[in-house]
């Protein structure tokens, strides 16, 4: 190994802009970020509303599932950014961090440390939020949190008084110590355009000589001297792989989906199912891959007569408005509207979050309709179902395979069908009944009960927060880091992104990805005492 750094950051996304950042504070500590995919220049990841636009291209991994047995043997696509800022690239900019209890419910799972009372400082450290500091808020650091720029503001005004008439109060601060309620959406977004971690963290970071970045790069595994990772193994031009050495640490950022894979290409994982498929198992860590949780969605969809919608967006007065002013139906986040809920009784928090606004979104934004339309989206937040990723096959090259199992738990089908029936019962509400025209999906024809819970299983989608595939603990059992991200039984080596969360929080997940980064970093460097992440 001819090159050498200090640390080895595999993935240049939302966890890994961050440690890039973070690390190379330090002038003496040299940091090398290796991403799989290009720069982040498109104009599709600048425009916030045209995310959909990246899904099956060169910017997306383009992951699907294995056939799901309880959505009638559909695979579900699973997008995932490939570019620098990785996901934070594509995604719907929504800043959301989920309720105290989630993480409060990690800390119990065993990830010591990891509480409401021990996360909530590193939210705060990223935070710049538009509404200045508070108790719950942070100002003045990398990643902005913004209102809503250009919003569709009659159809977003319709939807909050139809929610309120429906019983759903309103919610002053989502992102408080009490998530219930309906309100606008924040966002990560900068005077009208997507602020991503690579905006927000890697981009000023690259001033400094410590930090190299390689793009375009794939990483084939980890490399190791007995039990302890010495650096990562690269695929070259021509089919020369190269080796390049981390001195201190092997840090996998690469996601809920690759960062398992590497773990398995490299051998640790399930020696008996490596085995089976060729790859020499290093470490027995069975725990690797398991626990995949992502939030399965479906949208209601209706025509309605106010035209201020997203319809037409795409045409060019919009796209001079947004070019020229930073302003205009481009700067949406499409859906405008959040709405958390309990549909039952007795529930410790919202079992659904809906995503609401004034556009058509159905096949992940690939199914159009030429007309002015609102979506209301039930999302299931806390989902039982469990799944899984594994590999196809030992060569690194190949897409690992995945499985979410959605639906197979009796109480998360329950939840999505009350939440198709809510959805209706806020559109039936004057201030949306009023400029309804018609229902378009599911439509008038599926009534009952049993109707729905049949669209939901044809329609199904998942929400793009795949969590959990390296779950964080220190009890033991399917645990694949500790509570400071340790790579149980290998030295040297951590995962820092959401392939951790031992628990999918209640809410969208790149800010409790970021949080992850952020903490991280000063556990790697020291900054948080093992008295921090010792069990109370």
């Amino acid at each position: 190994m001819s090159e050498a750094f200090d640390y080895i950051i595999v993935g240049a996304g939302s966890a890994g802009c961050v440690l890039a950042d973070r690390l190379t504070e330090d002038p003496a500590t040299r940091v090398l970020l290796i991403e799989a995919g290009g720069r982040d220049r498109s104009p599709n990841i600048k425009i916030p509303a045209a995310f959909a636009k990246q899904f099956h291209t060169k910017l997306d991994w383009d992951f699907s599932t294995e056939p799901e047995p309880h959505v009638g043997g559909r695979s579900l696509y699973v997008p995932r950014g490939k570019s620098l800022g990785g996901s934070s690239s594509m995604n719907a900019m929504l800043y959301v961090r989920g309720r105290p209890l989630d993480y409060d419910l990690w800390e119990a799972q065993g990830a010591v440390g990891w509480g409401w009372r021990d996360v909530l400082p590193y939210f705060l450290k990223s935070e710049d939020d538009v509404r200045g500091a508070s108790e719950f808020h942070g100002a003045g650091g990398p990643l902005r949190v913004s209102n809503q720029r250009s919003p569709r503001a009659e159809v977003d005004r319709r939807l909050i008084a139809a929610s309120e008439a429906a019983g759903i109060s309103r919610s002053q601060d989502y992102n408080g110590p009490e998530q219930d309620g309906v309100a606008m959406f924040q966002v990560n977004q900068r005077d009208g355009r997507r602020w991503s971690a690579a905006d927000a963290f890697l981009r000023p970071a690259l001033k400094r000589p410590n930090l190299e970045v390689m793009t375009r790069t794939q990483v084939l595994r980890v490399e190791f001297e007995g039990d302890r990772a010495v650096g990562v193994r690269l695929a070259g031009r021509g089919g020369r792989e190269r080796s390049i050495r981390g001195e201190r640490e092997v840090i996998l950022s690469a996601g809920t989906i690759q960062s398992p894979q590497l773990l398995l290409l490299s051998g640790i994982g399930s020696a008996d199912d490596l085995r089976a498929i060729g790859v020499k198992a290093r470490h027995d860590l069975p725990g690797v891959g398991r626990n995949l949780q992502d939030h399965p969605f479906v949208s209601l969809i209706w025509e309605i007569s106010e035209q201020d919608t997203l319809y037409g967006a795409d045409k060019p007065k919009p796209l001079a408005e947004w070019v020229l002013r930073r302003t205009g139906p481009l700067t949406s986040s499409v859906a405008e509207v959040v709405a958390f809920v309990r549909t039952r009784p007795g529930l410790p928090a919202a079992d659904i979050q809906f995503h609401m606004g004034a556009a058509y979104y159905e096949d992940h934004g690939a199914e159009t309709y030429d007309g002015h339309c609102a979506v209301i989206a039930p999302v299931l937040v806390s989902p039982q179902s469990r799944g899984r990723v594994w590999l196809r096959s030992a060569d690194p090259t190949a897409k690992p395979r995945l499985i979410t199992n959605s639906l197979s738990e009796p109480d998360d089908l329950r939840s999505l069908v009350d939440g198709m029936q809510l959805a209706r019962e806020i559109a039936a509400q004057g201030p949306m009944r009023d400029i309804i025209v018609s229902e378009l999906k599911p439509g008038p024809d599926q009534r009952d009960r049993s109707d729905l819970e049949a669209d939901l299983r044809r329609r199904l989608m998942l929400i793009y927060h795949p969590v959990g595939t390296c779950r964080m603990s220190d009890a033991g059992g399917d645990a694949v880091v500790d509570s400071r991200l340790r790579v149980h039984g290998i030295e040297n080596l951590r995962v820092v992104d959401a392939s951790v969360m031992p628990i999918i929080p209640g809410g969208n997940t790149n800010a409790p990805t970021i949080m992850i980064a952020e903490r991280a970093a000063d556990l790697i460097r020291g900054r948080v005492p093992e008295s921090a992440t010792a069990q109370r």
